[in-house]
């Protein structure tokens, strides 16, 4: 007896290598396919304003990277004794406005630069309602769709389901933007498997499928270079049970996240790099242990080993980043 549905098919694209550079953004899905792909030593950079959930606030913050426009001190905003601004995740924010207002631009110079030269854009969208803040908030500034509200009062903003018409304005903007900027960039979305229930089990299945048409409108019909990773099917359907979920009964766990990336992995690399990925993974694992007693004999001996596997690595893939491992494991 089956007890599952079958995987969903893939969608053809081109395979990645362990050369590319990749640049994420999008909801906190994101977040854990970044810190494999890491793992795996491609060139990544994740999130250059944080964790962003809604498209319009994604098409804004790329958009800044593209044209590298940098924030302005008159933008932020002090709440609860630390200085935020709307764009931004809340991990930028600070109790000093300069170190802030530095934080974010230097942030923003980086992923401009990057998107330029990246190989592939991942995009992960996680919710359709865009929040919007209100003119009698109290912070001297006109209506705002905000990316993040900062734990302010839910009476400051207003929400909205966000239409796929105007979703798609945006994201064509975008996109022929970039193709001009960048033309060899490949684009995969993929959709956030987090359910978005404070606004609702129905609000958040409306919110999830107009995001779906959305995708599936570029990787159908716009381009050849724009693809689709089924993240949400294979948590979703796939993975039908509780049991993949952290407490929250929202977040998928370890056991699921692992399980995507096993299907992204033997999807987007060739046998050879998926082998290679596996290689690297023992040395990350190796690296991240730390032994209770480091003056060991046994101890000594297995960086040792883990030196020779490293050099070896090196031999067939110079282009590898090993140099915190070596120096490490060369103590």
């Amino acid at each position: 007896m089956n007890f599952q549905v079958p995987l969903p098919k893939i969608q053809d694209s081109p395979k990645m290598s362990l050369q590319d550079q990749v640049f994420l953004i999008g909801s906190c899905f994101t977040e854990h396919m970044s810190q494999r792909l890491k793992q795996s030593k491609l060139h990544v950079l994740s999130n250059p304003h944080g964790i962003l959930f809604n498209p319009l606030s994604i098409v804004h913050s790329l958009k800044q990277y593209l044209e590298n426009g940098q924030v302005k001190e008159e933008e932020l905003f002090y709440m609860n004794e630390i200085w935020n601004h709307w764009d931004f995740h809340s991990v930028f924010s600070g109790m000093n406005a300069a170190d802030v207002l530095e934080n974010m631009n230097e942030s923003i110079r980086q992923a401009s630069q990057f998107l330029l030269e990246a190989d592939w854009l991942i995009i992960t969208l996680g919710s359709a309602f865009q929040y919007s803040l209100q003119p009698n908030a109290g912070f001297d500034r006109e209506r705002l769709e905000v990316a993040n509200c900062h734990r302010a009062p839910a009476a400051y903003f207003e929400k909205r389901l966000l239409e796929i018409s105007e979703m798609k304005t945006a994201f064509q903007s975008f996109f022929e933007a970039l193709k001009n900027r960048n033309p060899n960039i490949k684009i995969l979305f993929t959709l956030s498997p987090v359910r978005h229930i404070r606004e609702g089990l129905i609000e958040n299945n409306r919110s999830k499928a107009r995001l779906m048409e959305l995708i599936h409108f570029f990787t159908e019909s716009q381009s050849q270079n724009m693809f689709y990773f089924p993240a949400y099917e294979i948590i979703i359907d796939v993975l039908r049970d509780y049991r993949f979920y952290d407490l929250d009964m929202v977040h998928p766990n370890y056991a699921a996240t692992q399980f995507v990336w096993e299907q992204f992995i033997g999807h987007y690399f060739e046998v050879d790099d998926q082998q290679l990925i596996a290689k690297i993974k023992e040395v990350d694992t190796a690296f991240k242990h730390r032994a209770r007693f480091p003056e060991s004999q046994q101890h000594v001996k297995f960086k040792e080993n883990m030196v020779k596997k490293i050099q070896q690595l090196l031999q067939q893939c110079p282009y590898l980043d090993f140099a915190e491992e070596l120096q490490y494991f060369n103590q």
